[in-house]
């Protein structure tokens, strides 16, 4: 079976809502794997744009930042919708990734990262958002990290804590962590955290 050529249309951009984020409305159309061309399909795009996470983790000892924040797109789902995260913001204009990695992690949870590691990049929920986050590890000291930290101009209040890494783990098996950058983060560094112990335990 031959690959099918993918390409796709574009015919409108209609802006719906520009506030804290931004939609767009789009008029397209697309190939279809059996042949032919969709129908015009209407989308609704929600731009969140290029962001970055970093899971902020000290392997001297073995423990990892975690924060709290007060989340809107959980506030339906749960009763309490402050969700266990890892620092994350977004990439702003002439930024590098790297760059929101060390600034982010200083303004949410007054870490200096040592050591920046790339773990990957990936799409959080394509079918409807426009956004590409790019994960890091950061090796960190966390023995004086701790308190409540954010930009007050922005409305940020984050509780920062350190929890050992089997606690963070615990976490997550029993769904006290339920935001998937986190989850996806940890699962990296089950697979990772012997190496990056031998490897920085010392620096």
């Amino acid at each position: 079976m031959g690959d099918s050529i993918k390409s796709f249309e574009v015919s409108e951009e209609t802006p719906v809502y520009e506030g804290f984020f931004k939609m767009t409305r789009v008029r397209l159309r697309h190939t279809l794997f059996r042949g032919g061309w969709s129908r015009d399909l209407i989308r609704e795009l929600f731009h969140r744009g290029a962001c970055v996470a970093v899971l902020p983790y000290d392997p001297v000892s073995d423990a990892i930042v975690l924060i709290e924040q007060f989340r809107i797109g959980a506030l339906y789902f749960k009763a309490d919708p402050w969700l266990l995260e890892i620092v994350a913001g977004a990439v702003e204009e002439g930024e590098s990734p790297d760059q929101v990695a060390h600034r982010e992690a200083l303004e949410e949870a007054g870490c200096e990262i040592k050591h920046l590691l790339k773990i990957s990049e990936f799409f959080t929920s394509p079918g409807a958002f426009g956004e590409k986050i790019t994960l890091f590890c950061g090796i960190v000291d966390s023995s004086l990290v701790g308190g409540v930290y954010g930009l007050v101009d922005e409305d940020e209040d984050i509780r920062v804590q350190v929890v050992g890494f089997d606690e963070a783990w615990g976490m997550l098996e029993n769904g006290s962590i339920d935001s998937a950058i986190p989850m996806i983060a940890l699962q990296w560094l089950a697979m990772n955290r012997e190496r990056l112990r031998a490897e920085f335990n010392g620096d």
